[in-house]
Formats: structure tokens, sequence, C-alpha cells
């Protein structure tokens, strides 16, 4: 049978779905909240206190946002290592209450939906990209857990990290993203807000501008629910958060009309404004190239990735996958080699015939239940695999520490729905959905209801 994700299986429900990601009954409930923000007076500037989501932050680009503003919110949602985890989260909510008595943080007079704008910049001879959406606290408990579709698997000590910190803090730190298909008047009301003067514009340097408006007219906030109570969401970014939501409400389920009931989400309808999805590039950390080579049998086909450059190499893994071949491109000693394969026979002593074909022939199906778990024998744990989204880091990393890179190739948006629509899990880390919001903009203190 197709696995059904843990975190929402407490809450799984029958089907009662289309399609066209309506509901035959309740869907979501997005509620106004009073957003917790950055006073642009008491910060160096608003993009200098922002961050990428918390999993996307290397060591290297924790140290520089720290040092950029020392209010960067980085020190909230990663508080440095302490003797124990459980005094880094509290480290974290000393300074988030701080901030806030010294007013770094203040919070709106009204509770508001916030319309949430992103522009990006071009980039590789792409044009840049506009997406719109809306920030509230969503629903989790009861059925709401079942109108949003988590699409991969999850890892426990993930999970247990940011419920340790979201139970201390007291607050959403950072909004997940979803992704749903409205019939429009939400989006009408977005459009609208966006014409007046936001809250806030700031430039990230990705070169990424950001603008956020306020929505706290009673009369459009009832658009947005009626809009929204017959949908369904995926969740393009954030399933351990949307893990964390899920525990935490049930640890409060005996409290009426409880903060912890509800998480922050961006909600973005992909009919007017698509999401990009990437791939998300595994580093065996300690997995030399040429032993990952090695252990290839005549299930596999292994050839010189053409030209030798990383561009290359991903355009020769992108004519392999428009043949329709799973394929990966291995690399880390300098060399790229384009990996296809496996056969029927092997494909199938791996991953059960009863599966959707969709599942079984995913690449990252195929890369964990085949390449690492039965040819490589690599743990999937921290000490053995590094997961990258920009394919020349993880380059680099399998260079500087004799490991091996394996890249991978994007799933399209479509394939994710129908599997979550039949509530299969992807492996973690299939997927790198974008643009992702910016971490900082906007924050919920559960202490302000």
């Amino acid at each position: 049978m197709p696995r059904v994700s843990a975190v929402s299986a407490d809450d799984a429900e029958e089907s009662r779905y289309g399609d066209a990601g309506r509901v035959a009954a309740a869907g979501l409930s997005l509620a106004p909240f009073r957003g917790l923000r950055y006073d642009p007076q008491q910060v160096s500037s608003l993009a200098a206190v922002t961050s990428p989501p918390y999993d996307v932050v290397d060591a290297d680009g924790r140290l520089r946002l720290e040092t950029g503003d020392p209010h960067n919110v980085v020190r909230l949602i990663l508080p440095r290592p302490q003797p124990t985890p459980e005094s880094g989260y509290r480290h974290a909510a000393y300074l988030l209450a701080a901030w806030q008595r010294k007013g770094v943080l203040t919070a709106d007079p009204d509770p508001a939906l916030y319309v949430y704008e992103q522009r990006t910049p071009a980039e590789n001879g792409t044009a840049g990209t506009l997406q719109r959406g809306l920030i509230g606290a969503l629903a989790v408990s009861g059925a709401q857990a079942g109108v949003v579709l988590p699409h991969e698997d999850v890892m426990p000590r993930p999970v247990a990290d940011r419920v340790g910190l979201m139970r201390t803090t007291k607050a959403n730190l950072e909004p997940i993203l979803l992704t749903y298909r409205g019939d429009g008047s939400a989006a009408d009301v977005i459009e609208r807000a966006a014409e007046g003067p936001p809250l806030l514009t700031t430039t990230t340097s990705d070169g990424t501008t950001h603008r956020l408006w306020a929505v706290t007219d009673p009369g459009d906030q009832a658009v947005v629910s009626k809009d929204l109570s017959t949908c369904r969401a995926l969740i393009a970014d954030g399933h351990h958060r949307w893990a964390m939501y899920l525990r935490l409400q049930r640890e409060h389920r005996y409290l009426a009309q409880s903060p912890w009931d509800r998480g922050l989400v961006l909600l973005v309808d992909t009919a007017r404004y698509p999401l990009r999805v990437r791939a998300i590039h595994r580093v065996l950390l300690q997995l030399p190239v040429k032993q990952a080579l090695s252990a290839l049998d005549d299930s596999w086909t292994v050839s010189d990735a053409g030209g030798g450059t990383l561009d290359s190499a991903l355009a020769a893994l992108e004519a392999a996958k428009d043949a329709g071949l799973n394929a990966f491109v291995i690399t880390g000693d300098g060399r790229f080699r384009l990996v296809t394969g496996p056969d029927a026979a092997t494909l199938d002593a791996a991953v059960p015939a009863d599966r959707p074909e969709e599942y079984r022939r995913l690449d990252a199906t195929v890369l964990h239940s085949v390449l690492l778990d039965r040819v490589w024998k690599v743990p999937d744990n921290p000490d053995h695999i590094g997961y990258l989204h920009d394919a020349a880091a993880a380059v680099r990393e399998a260079e500087q520490i004799g490991g091996t890179a394996v890249l991978l190739h994007p799933v399209a948006e479509g394939v994710v729905r129908r599997l979550a629509e039949q509530g299969v899990t992807m492996p973690r880390k299939s997927t790198s959905f974008g643009p992702k919001p910016a971490t900082g903009l906007v924050l919920r203190s559960l202490l302000l209801g």
C-alpha cells in the first residue's frame, strides 16, 4: 500500500476531494493575527534582520547573518549551540522577550491577514518572478490536518528540535509555504491590497524584493475565509514544521480556543502564481566517488556527462530525464558521470509493485531505496548524508571532503500533487519549492492570541 505520511496519519479521514483541489466540506481555515514585526528604526535595515528558512542556512551563512545585525532572526530560529538543546531554546525565548521589551519587535495593533509579495531578479537568462500570497494563522486541528497534504517523509530529530523551540519560545518564528487552488476571490483581495502602500519594503542580498500589506477589513477577511473554506493545500516547504504544529496542538488539545490550534503559514494560489520546483542534491559524506562507482553492477549504465563542466553535466541529466530514464550525476573527484538505471528486476526487488508507478519511478525513490539502501548501504542521517539546494555547492563540498555528490533533476509539481492526493509521501528532501518566504518579516507570538 502507498505510505501514508506519519504527519497526518492521526488525523486521516476518508478522501472527499476531486482533482481540481477543492473539497466538498470544511477546508482551510486561515485566521488573522497580530503580527510581530521589526521596528525599522531599531535595526540597521529590515533586510539585515531577515534569514532564509532555518533548514537552508549553513554554518557560514549563519555567521554572516549574525554579524550583519545583532538582532537577526537567525538567532531565534537557529540558536547557537548551548550545553543542551533545551538551554538553546531558552536562550532564543530570552532574546525574543528581550527584543520585544526593547521595542526591536513590536506587535501590530489589529489582527490582520498579511499579503506578502516577492519579486525575484532574472538569473541565467530567465525572467524574474512575481509571487503573492497570504500569511495567516492556519487551523491544524481535527479535519484541518486532513486538508493539508504532505508529500515528503519527515525525520524524528528535526521535528523534535522544532517542537522544542516552538514550545519554549511560544511563537511561530517563520511561516511554512503551502500551495492551493482557489476560486479567485481571495486573489482579488490580494491584488487590491497590493495597490496600496505597503507596511514594509526591503530587498535582500539575493536581489529579491519583499513587500508586505495588512488586510484588516472584516469584509475582505470574510471573502478570503469563504474562498479557502472549500480548498485544500499542498505543503510546498516546511514538512517538519507542519509536524511540529500537529504535535504541539495535540499536546494542548485540552485547552479551549488554544493558540496552539493554529500555525503560521504562507498560502500561495499556484493557479495565479506558479512556484518553481528545484531538486535537492545529496552529498555522501563518507563515500568516495571511486568506491561509489565500483559498487554499481550491470543494472546501471555509467557514462561521462559530456563537456566536463557542471552546466554540461546538468544538461546531460535533463536530456536523460526527457528520455524517461532514472538518472543521476555522480561527482566529487573533478569529473562528472551520468548514471542511469536500474533494470526492472532490481527496481522490483527494492520497491513494492503495489506502489503507484509514479512513486516507484521517482529519482528520489530509486536513489534511497536502491542506491543508498542496497548498493552503497549509506544510512540516512546527518553523519552520512548532506542535503544541499545548490548543485555547485554540493560539488564543492564533495570535492573538499573527498565524498560523493549525487545531483538530481527536479520533480514536476503535478507529480508531487498527484502522489500527495493518494496519501503517498516521497523520500524527504525530494523537492525544493520556491521562492521561499523570508524569515523575520512577520512573526506570530502565541502570547498575543
